[in-house]
């Protein structure tokens, strides 16, 4: 488990490219979530953590949370934050 956190860790976004930061930021966390880095039941990480560890603004992460969840990755439970959803809750 503490190698797949670190190589996360070494994953960056790159704010001069072409592709969207929300765009990669999405991706980012659609490989962890389906890697098991982020498990099923468990919460997203904070809008802080996401901010601090990819340098992103909390818009950015807003619209990347937004694409996971039309895709059925993960849920919002009102008053207690973004949950990834488990398998058999995903949309096919």
């Amino acid at each position: 488990m503490l190698i797949r956190a670190a190589h996360y860790l070494a994953v960056s976004i790159d704010h001069e490219g072409d592709v969207p930061v929300y765009i990669q930021l999405a991706g980012i966390l659609r490989e962890r979530i389906r890697s098991g880095d982020l498990a099923p039941r468990r919460p997203v990480p904070s809008k802080r953590s996401l901010q601090q560890q990819y340098g992103v603004a909390g818009g950015t992460i807003d619209k990347a949370i937004a694409i996971l969840r039309e895709e059925g990755l993960v849920r919002t439970v009102i008053g207690r934050g973004i949950y990834v959803t488990r398998p058999n809750e995903r949309k096919v």
